[in-house]
C-alpha cells in the first residue's frame, strides 16, 4: 500500500513518462522545503507566511492524493481568522511526516535517491 496516489498525475501526463517524471521530480524538490517553510512560519507565529506555503502546496498535495486537506484547512483558519490556533502544531506535524514518508517512497520508487 502505498503513501501516495499518482492516479491524478497519471492522468495529467497522458501517458508521458517523461513528464511524470518532471512532476515527481518537481513534487520532491519544491514541496518539502515549502513544508520546511511553513512549519518555520507557524514556530515563529507568522499565520500570514505559514498560510502563504500551506495555500501554495495545496494543488499538489491533492495531485499526489495525500490526503491533507483538513491540516491545511486549519492552518488557513487559524491564517486567516485566528481560529483553531490549538489544532495547528499537530496539523503541521500531520503534514511534515505524510510528505516526508511519500517523498521517501518516491524518491525509492522513482530511483532518485
Amino acid at each position: 500500500m502505498s503513501n501516495y496516489n499518482l492516479d491524478d498525475v497519471k492522468e495529467m501526463a497522458g501517458g508521458d513518462e517523461e513528464f511524470l517524471l518532471v512532476v515527481v521530480q518537481t513534487f520532491l524538490e519544491e514541496i518539502p522545503p515549502d513544508v520546511a517553510a511553513m512549519n518555520e512560519a507557524i514556530d515563529n507565529d507568522n499565520p500570514s507566511l505559514a498560510y502563504q506555503y500551506a495555500h501554495k502546496m495545496k494543488p499538489n498535495l491533492q495531485m499526489f492524493g495525500l490526503n491533507l486537506m483538513e491540516q491545511i484547512k486549519v492552518i488557513e483558519a487559524w491564517s486567516k481568522h485566528g481560529q483553531r490556533k490549538e489544532e495547528v502544531p499537530q496539523a503541521s506535524e500531520i503534514i511534515t511526516k505524510k510528505v516526508d514518508v511519500a517523498t521517501e517512497a518516491l524518491k525509492r520508487d522513482f530511483n532518485l535517491g
